[in-house]
């Protein structure tokens, strides 16, 4: 019978045709091997996206699919412990934002926030709360102003860390209020009232108490709605 001809530089060898495929097929893997070895990139494939963006991006896809308002789309740390908490969890309520501060001359209104929001949260209200030194009337330590807000005022409606509140170094929340109103906190205590959808927001100042007719009626009416 016939047989192949193999030449290397120490002997010539005989084998027969059946051995030949094996042989060719294990001389591919070894090229194979080879080129993986010399150029390991080439069969890395495209490389991912880093985990924390990806993880953002999936975040922010997320409350887009799920119908969060864009007036919703932020995250602030939580008062009392900094743990990230994103007001998207709020949509479908009436919302109610404050800016707070423990030294000012508004800062009884504690009292009256923490009653509206005990009197309409089974109704679909929910207020927030936002510490602000902005206008130099609030302590440094966000704990410390935890500790006041709750042993003074015995306030538990949902706080954020001390943030800026105006100005160019506003948090991304007031600049969006500001920008949907035309109107910037002019002191502490400062409100913005926002309906269910997300796409209406009153603007009151500070000297509109919680237990006001004007705000109530108004509190009342958005309150009526699905």
């Amino acid at each position: 019978m016939a047989g192949w001809l193999l030449l290397d530089k120490s002997r010539c060898t005989t084998m027969k045709p059946s051995s030949f495929p094996r042989m060719l097929h294990m001389t591919g893997r070894a090229l194979a091997f080879l080129l993986v070895l010399s150029h390991p990139m080439a069969f890395a494939g495209v490389p991912s996206a880093p985990p924390a963006k990806t993880a953002i991006a999936a975040a922010a896809g997320e409350q887009a699919v799920f119908g969060c308002p864009a007036v919703l789309r932020h995250t602030f740390p939580r008062l009392q412990d900094d743990s990230p908490q994103s007001l998207c969890q709020y949509k479908g309520k009436v919302i109610l934002v404050v800016n707070t501060a423990s030294y000012c001359g508004f800062t009884y209104q504690y009292q009256g926030l923490e009653a509206l929001f005990q009197k309409y949260k089974d109704r679909g209200l929910v207020v927030l709360g936002f510490p602000s030194n902005d206008f130099f009337q609030e302590k440094n330590d966000n704990k410390e102003i935890a500790d006041f807000c709750y042993n003074t005022y015995g306030v538990i409606f949902p706080m954020f860390a001390r943030s800026a509140v105006r100005g160019s170094d506003a948090n991304p929340l007031y600049k969006q209020l500001a920008q949907m109103t035309g109107k910037a906190p002019g002191w502490n205590f400062n409100k913005y009232l926002i309906d269910r959808s997300g796409g209406a927001v009153t603007h009151y100042p500070s000297t509109v108490e919680p237990e006001s007719t004007v705000f109530l009626g108004q509190l009342e009416k958005l309150l009526a709605k699905p």
